[in-house]
């Protein structure tokens, strides 16, 4: 399940970040740093420095604005977010076809399993070309090029790559979710359910099949969930 997240950041949130990356050159370090074995071999692009003051600050925002988006909550019902990292693909830079590792490495230890992907677009389309997210499912091969501040999560499963950069600089934020609900098609049963609920209650609040509904969706979460 594909789902466009649109503006999880404002135009000043996104400036005001692009602003700081573009200034820590010092922090741009090899994209390999962070890559699996597999990924290692075809991955060419810089990012900042996990770990560092500045990774942690803009990611700080990122997961604010995570939090308070009802889109993003409903579609990836996470239990926890990897902290997001920022990378940049210049001109003849790409990422060849991967599937993400299955477990990372959190600070101070633990392991989150990754069941969902993100990346947050802090380049407008106009400033690169190239660079589209591509990925691959069962329902076909899908080129992501989004407006700066949009966000797409897609399964950790799915096999993807990032297209050369042939002008410009791709900018963007990435990170993974592990969900309440491991499998992808469950998610997305419940994703389609919670919102034809939301748009049925703008319409007629006080129908009895109504709470019918929402006592689908929370028996079928329950059953689901693992937390």
């Amino acid at each position: 399940m594909l789902v466009q997240i649109p503006k999880l950041l404002t135009a000043e949130q996104v400036r005001a970040m692009r602003a700081k990356l573009d200034a820590s050159d010092a922090l741009w370090v090899d994209g390999r740093a962070t890559a699996g074995y597999q990924g290692a071999r075809v991955k060419q692009n810089r990012q900042i420095a996990e770990g560092s003051a500045l990774a942690r600050e803009l990611g700080d925002i990122v997961v604010a604005a995570l939090e308070r988006n009802p889109l993003f909550i409903s579609a990836v019902l996470p239990q926890r977010v990897y902290p997001p990292l920022f990378n940049r693909y210049e001109e003849g830079m790409q990422f060849g076809n991967h599937v993400d590792g299955a477990l990372r490495l959190l600070p101070g230890g633990a392991r989150i399993r990754t069941d969902v992907s993100a990346t947050l677009f802090l380049a407008g389309p106009e400033e690169y070309d190239g660079g589209e997210l591509v990925i691959e499912d069962t329902y076909g091969t899908h080129s992501v090029k989004l407006a700066a501040g949009d966000a797409i999560v897609y399964p950790a499963s799915s096999l993807h790559r990032v297209a050369p950069v042939t002008r410009g600089a791709r900018v963007a934020g990435f990170f993974w979710a592990q969900s309440m609900v491991r499998d992808d098609a469950r998610r997305a049963l419940l994703f389609d359910l919670d919102r034809s609920i939301q748009r049925l209650n703008a319409r007629v609040a006080d129908d009895p099949a109504m709470i019918d509904l929402a006592g689908v969706y929370h028996n079928l979460l329950r059953q689901w969930a693992e937390v």
